[in-house]
């Protein structure tokens, strides 16, 4: 059986050097993005922080929203919104999915 490709990308493994390198961000604007709340890092015992691929396409895009003058604050938000519509998104789906078991209504 394949494993599923979705997996690794959110494995937090990779290092900060790391990701400053796979970004072109230096170290200090990564814990800066961290600090503002917009790149959420796993740590090791050690204190070591730990970051996804998934992390390091998040940090592109925010630093391609920097770029373009989108404040931090402006991005946060953003990524709430977008957190509240999927949330909202899989309750819908989850309610219509009892309706449909309930009413046995069966999608071909």
């Amino acid at each position: 059986m394949a494993a599923d490709p979705s997996s690794f990308k959110e494995k937090k493994v990779i290092t900060i050097g790391i990701v400053s390198e796979l970004t072109g961000l230096s170290e200090r604007q990564i814990r800066y993005y961290e600090e503002r709340k917009l790149v959420f890092p796993d740590r090791t015992p050690g204190g070591s922080r730990r970051y996804s691929f998934s992390d390091v396409e998040l940090l592109v895009e925010i630093a391609n929203k920097i770029e373009d003058g989108v404040q931090t604050y402006e991005i946060r938000q953003e990524m709430i919104k977008e957190k509240k519509r999927h949330k909202d998104e899989a309750h819908k789906k989850m309610i219509q999915g009892q309706l449909n078991a309930r009413f046995g209504v069966r999608k071909y």
